[in-house]
């Protein structure tokens, strides 16, 4: 049965894509650092400390995290793989997102044609709800559904 989520829509959007969850902190840049520098399209996770995703295609999937950590550098990452097309099809966090992370996803909104949806806030529940491979489909009011 799908179950329904409400948090925050930091880049508002509509989308369906296919869940990638993680329940580790997501590190930008050293998730998406081979992928920009190898020109991978489908942009394989390179970080190592996060099992879950680890060499998993990250374009095209509902990145569904607890919350980004470490580098500074993490919204000109985002905003990079948006640019390059190597942008999953939304972000979804559980926790609230940090500012220059969100700051990177949206000016992937403003400066690309590319729709990137991130929303936050979803809460706990919401990750141990969705699982690696469940459909998610995001609203443009933060509404996430889980099938």
């Amino acid at each position: 049965m799908a179950k329904t989520f409400q948090g925050r829509a930091v880049v508002p959007g509509n989308t369906s894509a296919t869940a990638l969850v993680s329940r580790k902190g997501f590190n930008t840049l050293a998730s998406f650092q081979k992928a920009l520098m190898f020109k991978d399209k489908a942009a394989k996770c390179s970080d190592q400390n996060n099992p879950d995703i680890y060499e998993k295609p990250m374009h095209g999937a509902a990145l569904c995290l607890p919350q980004t950590i470490g580098s500074t550098t993490g919204g000109m990452v985002l905003f990079c793989a948006a640019a390059l097309g190597q942008q999953p099809a939304c972000l979804l966090f559980s926790k609230p997102i940090d500012s220059l992370a969100a700051a990177g996803a949206i000016l992937a909104d403003v400066w690309t044609d590319v729709s990137m949806p991130v929303v936050d806030t979803l809460g706990d529940e919401f990750l141990t709800a969705v699982q690696t491979g469940a459909k998610v489909t995001v609203k443009e009011d933060g509404t996430v559904i889980v099938d």
